[in-house]
């Protein structure tokens, strides 16, 4: 062969080669996608009415009279995962994992047109946990019975098993569950901040009172909500009150919440306890990391001492899970896949990779690296295991298959879901009854007839072995808790290698819903982002209880921000259910106008009003002015 010819072949292979690489790379790489699929399953797990908005077509309203029953309504939130029980422990951490991912991912998550989708998942949740606590030391903690659930085969909308609600109060204390609902409520109170500082303050208030009864009536949730333990049995409390210290102390900036971690840091368990798992259960990992945090911005004052001994245990997670804690280190499977247990393995490799993810990032911020008993490793290294599980997740595994439902040519279609294993009830409108529902539609060896896109599967066991099977419920059941923290880690994956534009063709087409369809989306109107002169600015400036229902006084200011008056403005006011101060109705439903003596706001000049009301603020805005 000539030396010409000999070229030619070396570069044709070397072409082959970065071909191959490339296709490797659209094939296991594509976080966009797998993003955009993820945020279908919340959408699939919806409890409640329903929005116009709703993408997951085959799903219905459902679970409207929760809570009725027992004078309370508790419409809304999420089922847990192939059942239609609404259990609050993992609800709220799923909660709370998505509500971290808009805090610490925000740029990706806003790159990528995502955010208001977050935010919408997030709101599901909290408005839910919001009805859920009706008074200081109330938590309705579950809404359904495990038992009879299981025994059921049946649609959501054709429910026929007991929804009775399960309640916490200063008689039947749970520390770990209204803990964890607070520390989800400060984290989304941190996620809204930017975009609706109103509904902010209310998830805030929330969270307060509720750490507050986490901790001055203490005890385990599931001794009050015996139903709960076979489902969702707590290990303890001590890591819940530490991990909602430390979200409060983020979210407010209050002193007194970082010094109860600190000062709880020993008998709590925070400083003493190293980890290999982070979940719904087992928060200690997750505290660790968030209140590292503090010491790598160089603002940990008189805590110092105690936060280094908190670092101390980030650390020893983060080098067991790159296997460089001599020899105290995560257990792999063959393929490279976290293993903590049998029982929906990937709820723990999606958590810890999200964790690691977040660490990674504090610790670049810092300048700093990992120190481990063989050896410092850069922050680039947790990153790169978080991209192992994610890739691992996508189909980079011994069965070549996606465990991401609906991602990729191979994934699993026996899913242990009730919903997306019998016809829609726009397709089979006749009710599925639960012996029914078994006899024709669980035994079933045909794929299921609903692609319940973006779930994660309980996963593969130690050896990377799968069998889709319906009925093998440990491996083929998704959980609200496994899947939420996909949201993050495919945020930052995405945002920081893209998607590589190729990867798989898309099945299902997501468009997303205008602005005005979220229930989440911000009242305020920014000049410097829309172009509208008039901006309007809330926030509450008080709180009480009364028969039962918490109130809210809020206030809006009304800025001109152009460089010339405006008369005759116009409001268009929603959701208004109690009285208003400052504004005139004009007559016309739901249109106010401002009083005879302000009819007109120079250039930078401001009017407030005010009104009360029960729950989430009412949408402000401008109709006409000239």
């Amino acid at each position: 062969m000539s030396r010409f010819g000999g070229s030619l072949f070396g570069l044709s292979l070397l072409l082959t080669v970065l071909l191959g690489a490339a296709t490797a790379a659209a094939e296991y790489y594509n976080y966009g996608n797998a993003l955009d699929k993820t945020f279908l399953f919340f959408e699939a797990q919806r409890s409640g009415k329903l929005p116009a908005a709703q993408r997951v077509k085959w799903r219905s309203h459902s679970g409207l009279a929760d809570g009725l029953a027992q004078g309370v309504s508790l419409e809304g939130g999420y089922y847990d995962a192939g059942d239609h029980v609404k259990f609050g422990l993992p609800m709220a951490f799923a909660v709370t994992m998505l509500s971290w991912a808009a805090v610490d991912n925000q740029k990706e998550l806003s790159g990528s047109n995502q955010m208001q989708q977050t935010l919408w998942s997030i709101r599901w949740g909290t408005d839910y946990f919001i009805k859920a606590h009706p008074q200081p030391n109330v938590l309705w903690g579950q809404v359904g019975d495990g038992k009879s659930d299981h025994y059921c085969w049946e649609r959501a909308e054709d429910m026929t098993t007991s929804r009775t609600a399960y309640k916490l109060d200063q008689y039947h204390p749970g520390s770990d569950l209204a803990g964890e609902t607070a520390a989800a409520l400060a984290a989304a109170s941190l996620a809204f901040k930017p975009y609706n500082s109103s509904y902010s303050a209310i998830l805030l208030t929330h969270a307060k009172e509720l750490f507050s009864f986490a901790d001055k009536y203490r005890g385990l949730y599931t001794d009050s909500i015996p139903n709960a333990k076979a489902f969702y049995m707590s290990s303890g409390y001590s890591d819940e009150l530490l991990w909602a210290a430390a979200w409060l102390h983020r979210a407010t900036g209050d002193e007194y919440y970082l010094k109860y971690a600190v000062n709880n840091a020993g008998y709590m368990g925070g400083t003493g306890w190293g980890m290999k798992e982070f979940s719904w259960d087992n928060k200690y990992a997750g505290v660790q990391v968030l209140l590292s945090k503090i010491l790598l911005e160089g603002k940990g004052g008189a805590y110092t001492s105690t936060l280094k001994q908190y670092q101390m245990k980030a650390d020893y997670f983060a080098c067991a899970c790159l296997k460089k804690n001599g020899g105290y280190n995560i257990q792999t499977t063959p393929g490279g896949l976290m293993y903590v247990r049998e029982w929906n393995n990937l709820q723990y490799a999606s958590a810890a990779a999200f964790l690691l993810a977040i660490y990674s990032d504090y610790l670049s911020a810092a300048n700093a690296k990992l120190n481990c008993p063989d050896g410092s490793v850069p922050p680039q290294a947790l990153l790169d295991f978080s991209r192992s599980q994610a890739d691992y997740i996508l189909g980079k595994n011994r069965q070549g298959m996606s465990y991401l439902v609906g991602y990729g040519p191979k994934y699993p279609i026996r899913v242990h879901h009730r919903g997306a294993s019998i016809p829609s009830i726009f397709v089979q409108r006749s009710s599925v009854n639960c012996v029914q529902g078994f006899d024709s539609w669980y035994r079933r060896a045909q794929a299921d007839p609903n692609v319940i896109y973006g779930a994660l599967v309980g996963g593969p066991d130690q050896n990377d072995y799968y069998s889709d099977d319906r009925t093998n419920y440990e491996q083929s059941e998704p959980t609200l808790s496994g899947t939420a923290p996909l949201i993050g880690l495919f945020a930052k994956l995405s945002g920081k290698l893209g998607s590589y534009g190729g990867g798989y063709s898309k099945p299902y087409q997501t468009p997303k819903p205008p602005a005005s369809a979220y229930k989440a989306a911000p009242t305020i109107y920014t000049p410097k982002q829309s172009g509208a002169p008039i901006e309007f600015l809330h926030s509450i400036t008080a709180n009480w209880m009364a028969w039962n229902t918490r109130y809210y006084r809020h206030k809006v200011i009304i800025k001109n921000n152009s460089q010339k008056p405006i008369s005759g403005l116009k409001l268009k006011i929603e959701d208004l259910t109690g009285p208003i101060w400052g504004l005139n109705p004009t007559g016309q439903k739901n249109t106010y106008q401002l009083p005879q003596w302000q009819k007109t706001l120079k250039a930078g000049q401001a009017y407030d009003f005010v009104y009360v009301q029960g729950g989430p603020q009412a949408k402000v805005s401008v109709l006409s002015y000239y």
